[in-house]
């Protein structure tokens, strides 16, 4: 979280997470991944304080791992515009940005045999999942 040291601060955000489970799968690509949707949860935050809220839970042969915030939200009709590499919802100077951080989430969990999706609610926060498999289960069945 060195890369988010400033963000955290900066924005005052409360980040609070249960315990996570380890999980088998190329350590850079997932810090990036987990870089990139706290990072947008620290960048979108609205008028109030960040608050991320990190958590997992097991099913079936995966694990799903949410990222829940409540920042500004996003719209259901964006729901998989966002996961596309340059697309933008909002003006550069209100949230400078590439558009390519979700694109990079998607890549990285499709590589991990996993999928992503985002629930949310305009003005109310979003909360991102993303499945990894539970490779110990796997090779033991």
């Amino acid at each position: 979280m060195l890369l988010l040291d400033a963000p955290i601060r900066d924005s005052h955000a409360q980040i609070t997470f249960d315990e996570l489970p380890a999980v088998t799968g190329d350590r850079s690509q997932l810090i990036q991944l987990m870089d990139n949707l706290i990072g947008n949860a620290l960048k979108y935050h609205g008028d109030q304080p960040p608050q991320i809220y990190i958590s997992a839970k097991h099913s079936k042969n995966e694990w799903i791992i949410s990222v829940r915030d409540n920042g500004i939200g996003i719209e259901p009709k964006y729901y998989e515009k966002i996961f596309e590499i340059f697309q933008r919802l909002h003006d550069q100077k209100m949230y400078p940005g590439t558009g390519i951080g979700l694109a990079v989430c998607r890549r990285v969990v499709y590589q991990h045999g996993g999928r992503i999706w985002v629930e949310s609610e305009p003005g109310h926060g979003s909360t991102f999942y993303f499945t990894i498999p539970d490779k110990e289960l796997i090779t033991h069945e």
